[in-house]
C-alpha cells in the first residue's frame, strides 16, 4: 500500500466521521484536557474538537509555541531537510476550536480532577489526555547527564539538541571518530537510532570520508537490522563498526570532559558522541500517578484509557500497551481511537471497535528508503500485531526512491493530521 497525505487524511475522515448528533451530558460543555502537542496529544485535541462539532471544549497544553518533530530530524543531521521543516505551530489549532495554552503541567489531581501549570494556572477536567513523550533517565549511562548534553548530545527530543548535534559532526576533524551510545528497550523509534548513523555516514561522506563512526549497543540485535547492516557496507563502506553487548557495547562509560568513551574499562577518545539514554514515560505521567514498577503508563488496548483511572488517557510513548513501537505513526494512531472513545463517553456518539497501525520509514542514502510496519487490534490485556511487512534486503532502486517518496507525503500528511 502507498500512503500519501491525501489517502491519510481521507481514511482518517472515514474512521471517524460525524456519524451521530451529538448528545452533551450535564448542563455546560464537557472539558478534555490534552497535555503534550505532539502526535499523540495534537491529534486527539484536533480530533475532539473537530468531530464534536463545538460540544467539547477541548484545551491543549503544550510548552512550545513552535513543535518541533523529533520524527525526521534525522534527515536534517544528514543534509536533507531543512531544520525550519521539522517545525509547527498551532494556530490552525486554535482556528479549529482547541484552546492551545502555552506552558508546562507540573500537577495533576485526580480526584478534583484538575490541572496545575507551572505559570499557577489551575485547568479543570472530565477527561484527561496524556501524551507527553519521554524522560530519560539520567543515570543508564555511567558518566551523563542532562547537563553534559551540551557536550554530548542525545538529540532525541528534537530542537536545539538535534542542532547541536549536526554542528558537531561538521566539526570534527578529518579522520576523526563518531561514537553513538544507544539506548536499551523499549525507547522513542526502535530504528531511530540505526537511521541516524547512516545520516551521520552520509554527512561525513561528503567532507570527511576518512571518519569513522563506533556503536555502542546493549541490545542483541536491533530493529530493521539487516537492512542497515546491507546498506551501511553498500553505502559506507568501512565506515561504520556495531559494537554488541558480547563485545563490551553494553558496558559502556562516558567521560564528556575530556571527551572518551570506556567500553568495558578501556577508554577510547572520541571527537563526538551522541548518548541516548534509556528512557521512561513523560514526567507528568509519573506524577500523576499513572506509571507502574516499569516506568510507563500502562492502558487497556481497547480505547488507550489508563488502567489507574478512567478519566484519564495515555497515548504516544508515554504508554504501555503491548506490541506497539513506540513511534509518531503509532501515537496518531492510537489518538484517533482516544478521541473516539472520549467523544463517546461525554456526547453519547458512535464508538466503533479500536484498530490501530504503525509504518516506520528509514533513509539510508539518497533515494534509498525503508520500510517496516503493522495493523494492531486489541487482544486480551494488550495491543497485539496482527499483520506486518518489511523491505526486503536487495530491493531494486525504483521501489527505494517509492519508499523514500513514499515517506515524504505521509510526513506532509501526519503532520497536517497533528496541526490542522
Amino acid at each position: 500500500m502507498i500512503l500519501t497525505r491525501r489517502s491519510l487524511i481521507a481514511g482518517a475522515t472515514a474512521a471517524t466521521g460525524l456519524l451521530y448528533a451529538p448528545v452533551v451530558l450535564g448542563q455546560g460543555k464537557p472539558k478534555v484536557v490534552v497535555i503534550g502537542g505532539g502526535a499523540g496529544g495534537g491529534t486527539a485535541a484536533h480530533y475532539m474538537a473537530r468531530d464534536s462539532q463545538g460540544a467539547l471544549d477541548v484545551t491543549l497544553v503544550e510548552a512550545n509555541p513552535v513543535y518541533t518533530t523529533c520524527f525526521f530530524s534525522n534527515l536534517y543531521i544528514g543534509g536533507f531537510r531543512d531544520f525550519e521543516s521539522l517545525q509547527h505551530g498551532y494556530d490552525k489549532l486554535s482556528a479549529a476550536g482547541v484552546a492551545v495554552v502555552n506552558d508546562t503541567a507540573v500537577g495533576v489531581d485526580r480526584a478534583a480532577r484538575t490541572v496545575t501549570l507551572a505559570g499557577g494556572q489551575v485547568l479543570p477536567y472530565d477527561r484527561l489526555v496524556l501524551s507527553p513523550g519521554i524522560e530519560f533517565k539520567e543515570d543508564s549511562v555511567p558518566g551523563w547527564s542532562l547537563e553534559a548534553a551540551e557536550i554530548m548530545p542525545h538529540a532525541y527530543k528534537a530542537g536545539p539538541q538535534t542542532q547541536l548535534l549536526r554542528r558537531m559532526i561538521e566539526a570534527m576533524p578529518q579522520g576523526g571518530v563518531f561514537a553513538m551510545v544507544a539506548p536499551p528497550n523499549p525507547y522513542r523509534c526502535p530504528p531511530g537510532p540505526y537511521e541516524r548513523i547512516s545520516m551521520v555516514a552520509h554527512l561525513l561522506k561528503q567532507g570527511n570520508p576518512t571518519a569513522k563512526i563506533i556503536i555502542l549497543d546493549p541490545k542483541e540485535k536491533f530493529s530493521k537490522q539487516t537492512l542497515f547492516e546491507e546498506g551501511w557496507g553498500k553505502y559506507y563502506n568501512g565506515m561504520v563498526e556495531w559494537i554488541s553487548p558480547e563485545f563490551g557495547g553494553a558496558s559502556v562509560e562516558v567521560r564528556p570532559d575530556s571527551m572518551e568513551v570506556l567500553v568495558e574499562g578501556t577508554a577510547q577518545k572520541v571527537d563526538c558522541c551522541n548518548v541516548i539514554p534509556a528512557q521512561s514515560a513523560g514526567r507528568i505521567a509519573a506524577i500523576a500517578g499513572l506509571t507502574d514498577e516499569s516506568g510507563w503508563a500502562p492502558v487497556h488496548p481497547d480505547s488507550m484509557k489508563s488502567r489507574m483511572d478512567e478519566n484519564v488517557w495515555v497515548l504516544g510513548d508515554s504508554s504501555a500497551q503491548g506490541d506497539m513501537p513506540k513511534s509518531a505513526f503509532s501515537a496518531n494512531s492510537q489518538a484517533k481511537v482516544a478521541a473516539m472513545a472520549i467523544r463517546g463517553e461525554l456526547t453519547g456518539s458512535r464508538v466503533f471497535p479500536a484498530k490501530y497501525s504503525n509504518t516506520c520509514w528509514s533513509l539510508l542514502a539518497p533515494d534509498d528508503g525503508i520500510k517496516l510496519g503493522a495493523s494492531y487490534q486489541p487482544n486480551g490485556d494488550r495491543i497485539a500485531s496482527v499483520e506486518n511487512f518489511i523491505s526486503n534486503t536487495g530491493e531494486d532502486a525504483a521501489l527505494r526512491k517509492l519508499t523514500y517518496e513514499e515517506s515524504l507525503g505521509w510526513y506532509a500528511g501526519i503532520t497536517a493530521d497533528i496541526f490542522g
